[in-house]
């Protein structure tokens, strides 16, 4: 049992700001707060947190770890003027060139990252054509080695190999389900990381192929997560090859339910966002992904009933993408506040509810202790009315002091408790060869 004592107890949504708050830990559970609990836990472990501030973790709830051995990568890249040449000559190359040692370095990397910018989970999207079978149990082996929580699936498409790349696509989207399932009842302290059934977007899925990953949704329970309108071809496909907007089509094969994750959804229809409200779907928006690629702006955010923030595969650092979503979106004339921006950093907690079936995302009894720990300063007064304030103009991840991912200390006063350097020589020799065959396609 541990005890975080003198706490500056910090929740998103709705904000609120507590000071010398005790958090009592058992396990991976919260199970009292209050202050000067040290006489009700004699035996617990006391930990003095000098009032840093603690709250719920972080959650990046759309991701590509996939991208991790991307950074300043040096192949040759042909020009790219629009979003499907940046998918074809950048994306779906990169994809291609990856084998199993590149992805698990990529994989543990950005989960080693993701921890220290002050994530405790992340919700990846994979993808890997020519290493499907089995992909993701190696990806969740490199969740476990970093501590990190998350979930991922992988990216059914039939854009390389038609129908046999979208079956092998769901065959391994259910076959990862199952061994989470196994392995929740086998060894549940291992349980850190779940599974969605993935796709890569509308326009690179038959109709085949929805009706497959229905059936991989019905038979195991997940939920469907997708890129969808992210750049306007998809929407153009969809009308003109189907005659429907991308949602309504994807509802059609039952693939929309509170589970079901929507990444991006910038060229949205009017119909199809309430047609995503009224299934009670989340729509993860990714402000600086969209910047990069060039798409345009989401125009949606006021009308959504569930929203979340994502990176897209630009690192886990979600101070920043918090940031960004709302410069972007006070320089594109919405009417939302940072407060908004703050509910929607804290939203992806509830995404881990819907999928875990534990409690996220409140720093009260009976709650999963994901904790993250920062030591902020703050040089104004912080309290819960101007706590959006604090986060959009102030903290950073620079602040990160510690991590806690189900009552365990996974990375402490800025340290992980175990060397990482040769980690990092292993990605680097790792991407210089991907980046070899990536020339090669």
């Amino acid at each position: 049992m541990l005890l975080l004592k003198n706490c500056t107890a910090v929740e998103l949504s709705p904000a609120q700001v507590r000071t010398r708050l005790d958090i009592v830990i058992d396990g991976a559970t919260i199970v009292a707060t209050g202050r000067d609990l040290a006489r009700e836990y004699p035996q617990a472990t006391v930990k003095d947190m000098q009032e840093k501030l603690v709250m719920p973790g972080m959650v990046c709830a759309h991701n590509h770890f996939y991208s991790g051995l991307s950074r300043g990568v040096m192949a040759p890249i042909p020009p790219c003027p629009d979003f499907i040449s940046t998918l074809k000559n950048l994306w779906w190359r990169l994809d291609r060139a990856l084998d199993e040692e590149s992805l698990y370095y990529s994989g543990l990397i950005c989960a080693l990252e993701a921890i220290r910018s002050g994530c405790s989970a992340v919700i990846d999207h994979h993808a890997s054509p020519t290493f499907i079978e089995n992909s993701l149990a190696l990806l969740r082996e490199a969740f476990l080695n970093a501590g990190l929580r998350g979930m991922t699936c992988f990216e059914t498409t039939d854009r390389n190999e038609g129908q046999a790349e979208l079956e092998a696509g769901v065959a391994e989207n259910i076959r990862f389900a199952e061994l989470i399932d196994n392995e929740k009842a086998r060894s549940p302290e291992q349980y850190l990381v779940e599974a969605h059934i993935g796709a890569h977007a509308p326009f690179t899925v038959s109709n085949p192929g929805l009706k497959l990953l229905a059936e991989a949704i019905q038979k195991t329970g997940r939920g469907l997560h997708i890129h969808v309108a992210e750049d306007s071809y998809d929407v153009s496909r969809s009308r003109d090859r189907y005659a429907q907007e991308p949602l309504a089509r994807l509802d059609e094969y039952g693939l929309l339910n509170e589970k079901t994750l929507i990444a991006h959804g910038l060229w949205l229809s009017q119909s199809d966002v309430d047609l995503l409200n009224k299934r009670g779907a989340f729509l993860v928006h990714n402000a600086r992904s969209n910047m990069n690629n060039g798409v345009g702006y989401n125009p949606h955010l006021p009308a959504l009933q569930h929203a979340a923030l994502g990176t897209d595969g630009i690192g886990s650092d979600m101070f920043e993408e918090l940031k960004f979503a709302w410069f972007k979106h006070r320089d594109a004339g919405g009417p939302l506040g940072p407060d908004a921006f703050l509910g929607m950093l804290a939203n992806g907690n509830q995404l881990l509810e819907r999928n875990f079936n534990q409690r996220f995302g409140r720093l009260e009894a009976g709650y999963t202790a994901d904790l993250t720990i920062c030591d902020y300063s703050a040089p104004t007064p912080l309290c819960a009315e101007n706590l959006a304030g604090h986060f959009t103009f102030g903290i950073n991840s620079s602040a990160v002091h510690s991590v806690m991912i189900a009552g365990k200390m996974v990375y402490e006063d800025r340290e992980f408790g175990r060397e990482t350097a040769h980690l990092y020589e292993e990605a680097r020799r790792a991407a210089e060869k991907m980046w070899h065959r990536m020339a090669a396609l």
